[in-house]
């Protein structure tokens, strides 16, 4: 079995070759992805990005680095900019930050972190800024692009020092991220309370509360969103061997992938969809969501009334 450097040094000699679906590669076009501005400066960025979480973080994990070094080639190749990432996530911010930096594509990477060592309860300062400093080893570039507080922790202690660390340059942006429903209202008073460029939350068709209680404040503060689990917890899950609506195709989607994550992208108040994903073909296929259009507010309700009329998914024994 190849190691995780035998592996980047050959990709990175001869470039990955990679084994994707003829069908995919076929009904590939070139063309421009679609993008969001950020609001705080105009930046633009790709509707679609690549989280590390989920079953990234697991080939991570298990040293298997090949599937991942092909997903990041494709993202990069095929324009996509924002992977988002976390120390949290087991090995994903390490490996990604070796296999980006040995095949020599680091700075085209928008390279989004957090932080959080509060553990439920107060940070110390200093670790939170070692977690940071590791995170600099990890992706081996002068200044990270964005770094937020995870889960909320400790906005106080965690917000000012990357306060600090954007005012010294060594940041570009910063945020706060929540995933959780009943954090809402703290994270609603963070967005007022906090100079931020950005907050990372869940949104799905299949989980809309944030379109109501979070974005629109967003909007008002000029604050840019990255979009978190868009595939709701069970969307492929009821979607199995259900046949997409043919009127999905007339905005561009042409998988259930596509279908989900074109609707999560459609709000206008979301910058960046950050799906995970450690296969290749997957990567490809949900950076496709960024070609043509995006759906309308009326498509949109269209798209939420088939999302509920799916089949509930099984429920777990035990």
């Amino acid at each position: 079995m190849l190691t995780r450097r035998d592996w980047i040094r050959t990709t990175a000699a001869t470039g990955a070759v990679l084994s994707l679906n003829p069908r995919i590669l076929s009904a590939w076009k070139r063309q421009e992805l679609i993008s969001r501005a950020i609001p705080s400066s105009g930046e633009q960025v790709p509707i679609i990005g690549l989280g590390s979480s989920a079953t990234f973080r697991r080939v991570a994990g298990s040293g298997e680095v090949e599937p991942l070094g092909e997903v990041l080639r494709t993202f990069v190749d095929r324009g996509a900019r924002v992977f988002d990432t976390a120390p949290s996530y087991g090995d994903s911010e390490e490996v990604a930050g070796e296999l980006a930096t040995e095949m020599g594509f680091s700075d085209r990477i928008f390279w989004a972190t957090k932080v959080n060592v509060a553990r439920g309860g107060s940070a110390d300062a200093a670790a939170a800024r070692a977690q940071i400093e590791r995170s600099f080893e990890y992706f081996g570039v002068d200044a990270i692009d964005l770094i937020q507080v995870h889960n909320l922790g400790d906005p106080p202690t965690q917000v000012g020092i990357l306060q600090e660390l954007k005012q010294e340059g060594r940041i570009r942006y910063l945020g706060i991220t929540s995933t959780r429903k009943q954090q809402y209202p703290a994270l609603a008073q963070a967005m007022q309370d906090y100079p931020l460029d950005f907050i990372g939350i869940d949104y799905a068709a299949n989980n809309t509360s944030a379109a109501d209680e979070i974005f629109p404040i967003a909007m008002d503060q000029g604050i840019g969103i990255l979009v978190y689990v868009p595939f709701g917890r069970n969307l492929f899950t009821r979607a199995s061997g259900q046949e997409l609506p043919e009127w999905a195709a007339e905005f561009g989607a042409t998988t259930w992938a596509q279908f989900f994550l074109k609707f999560a992208a459609a709000h206008p108040a979301v910058t960046c969809v950050t799906p995970a994903t450690s296969n290749p073909e997957h990567m490809l296929d949900n950076i496709g969501t960024a070609m043509g259009r995006l759906p309308d507010e009326d498509e949109q309700a269209r798209m939420l009334e088939v999302v509920e009329a799916l089949p509930p998914a099984p429920r777990r024994r035990g």
